[in-house]
């Protein structure tokens, strides 16, 4: 059977006393959490064991014995705690020695109890950063993740969820790792904060020289470390970053007084669309392309949304003393965010193309008029007519009124699409193109709000917080020795993290597919891509 002892890479300074930790049966596999340093009294350290295992519910135990080569010196101290293992049963006792030669290698002697048998050989030492893997959430994965060694090229693998155990140990012993060496305590640990001691102190001299004003940073820590314990990191990064954002927006808005130049271009802006569009509907009302156009119905439609040109101009210089005002006021949404200052520029974009709406929406409910009539015209010829009660074609009698006066309907309305459906193609276009605008500041409003920036953030700076797994190096290899391994924590992808960690936004809704979409415009249905697909729609 093989053993396998994780040992934490902060340990071999520490003094010679007892190995604390947790033994896990199912994995044949002790973790150890820290050194108690001799001197001590047994009683007091199981009282000790009672309070973390009451806070923690993790059943923390004296695994066994550790002696530090700079402890050597004083007399009976190796047989002292080798003698413990009768205070403190267990089912494997493991007393591990520090070679003079060096301090990370190791002599690991494994006690069974049951039968007082040694096993030297089947024991493999694992020593792991205990900071790292207290502050990492192991994720579970579909690969497995691989460690090579790079001194003999051989594999080892390690499944995600074999680990879960392990790290679940050491990141609810945080207690245990919290508590500071400098105190006068009657037990003395060694651990991954070991190394803080000076830090620690100056911190006790802060809290006792000013406790109210460490009150309010404690409850200020506190509050941030909640925070970025939970899933709603993400969300108030973001929310953070966007209001930074807004705040940029906003000081580069109001210098040089740049709302004014905008109010002054958006005028001169409007009277050149609306004089290109009148361009564009006198082309149609003529030959374009060469087409031949049927001239009244041509005629109709030209002067009909001409007159609807006009009435836009007239309405925009009739706003033209309060734009300047309204762009003030909108300009200071962006204190609430970016997102809010783009979201209401797209709502800006739509009002100031509503007239390029109402051209779209008039040139398809007319196409679609013609292409449905046509349609039921077709089915008339072919003796068929649509049943509605039963949503299907059915079989139909005709007499002969009906087929020649279905046959001069047919005829005016197929010589007629030609120039409707010209218009309405026209006016798709320009309806396409402004949704294209709008999509594009949507996209940017869920970016904004979707990515996960905190997360990103300790991908960057902490890559071991969000682990997917652990890779194995072979850290020492000694013959006749216990085999060495130094475990790493692999960081999820940039990829994955994004896939787990995104916040559910609009886009995160299906929307039409590219086939559904081309079918509308075919049979010319208003089109709304910003529209889930359970929403009603005219």
């Amino acid at each position: 059977m093989v053993i396998k002892v994780f040992f934490p890479s902060c340990c071999p300074e520490a003094e010679s006393g007892l190995l604390l930790g947790r033994w896990i049966p199912e994995q044949n596999a002790a973790v150890v959490l820290a050194i108690i340093h001799y001197p001590f009294i047994p009683g007091q350290v199981k009282q000790y064991l009672e309070q973390i295992k009451s806070v923690t519910t993790i059943n923390v135990s004296v695994l066994g014995s550790w002696s530090s080569h700079s402890s050597r010196t004083k007399d009976n101290i190796d047989q002292f705690l080798q003698d413990l293992s009768s205070i403190f049963p267990h089912d494997f006792w493991f007393q591990l020695t520090q070679e003079k030669e060096s301090r990370s290698v190791f002599k690991c002697q494994v006690v069974q109890q049951c039968d007082s048998k040694n096993d030297k050989e089947n024991v493999i030492l694992i020593h792991y950063d205990q900071r790292k893997v207290m502050l990492s959430k192991l994720h579970d994965v579909d690969s497995k993740s691989i460690g090579c060694n790079h001194n003999t090229g051989e594999e080892a693998e390690a499944i995600t969820s074999d680990f879960a155990a392990i790290f679940d140990t050491v990141a609810k012993c945080e207690l245990l790792f919290m508590i500071d060496k400098h105190d006068e305590t009657p037990i003395k640990f060694t651990h991954w904060q070991s190394e803080g001691r000076e830090t620690s102190i100056i911190v006790e001299l802060a809290k006792q020289a000013s406790v109210p004003v460490c009150m309010v940073l404690l409850f200020l820590v506190t509050f941030v470390l909640n925070i970025c314990k939970s899933r709603k990191a993400n969300l108030f990064v973001s929310f953070l970053i966007d209001v930074g954002l807004g705040m940029l927006l906003i000081s580069w808005l109001y210098q040089q007084n740049r709302i004014g130049q905008l109010a002054d271009a958006l005028i001169p802006a409007a009277d050149h669309i609306a004089k290109e569009l009148e361009i564009l509907l006198e082309w149609l009302m003529g030959a374009p392309a060469g087409l031949k156009m049927n001239k009244a119905l041509d005629e109709v439609l030209g002067h009909f949304f001409l007159y609807h040109i006009h009435l836009w101009i007239s309405y925009i210089h009739l706003m033209s003393p309060f734009i300047e005002m309204i762009l003030w006021y909108v300009g200071l949404s962006a204190c609430l965010g970016l997102t809010v200052a783009l979201s209401i520029g797209s709502d800006i974009i739509a009002l100031l193309t509503f007239h390029i709406y109402c051209f779209y929406v008039y040139g398809a409910r007319i196409y679609c008029l013609k292409i449905y009539g046509l349609s039921s015209l077709w089915r008339l010829f072919r003796g068929k007519k649509w049943n509605v009660l039963r949503q299907r074609v059915d079989s139909c009698s005709y007499d002969l009124d009906q087929l020649f006066i279905g046959t001069l309907l047919f005829t005016v309305l197929l010589f007629l699409l030609p120039t409707t459906a010209l218009y309405y193609l026209v006016f798709t276009l320009l309806r396409l193109v402004v949704v294209v605008i709008q999509g594009f500041i949507h996209l940017l409003v869920d970016l904004i709000n979707s990515l996960p920036l905190y997360a990103l953030g300790l991908r960057l700076c902490r890559p071991y917080v969000l682990a997917a797994g652990v890779k194995f190096h072979v850290f020492q290899k000694v013959a006749g020795k216990p085999l060495h391994l130094l475990m790493q924590i692999n960081p999820l992808t940039y990829g994955m993290i994004i896939k787990r960690y995104r916040l559910p936004t609009y886009s995160c809704y299906p929307k039409d597919s590219w086939a559904a979409l081309c079918k509308k415009l075919f049979i010319g249905r208003l089109i709304y891509p910003w529209k889930r697909r359970n929403e009603k729609q005219d």
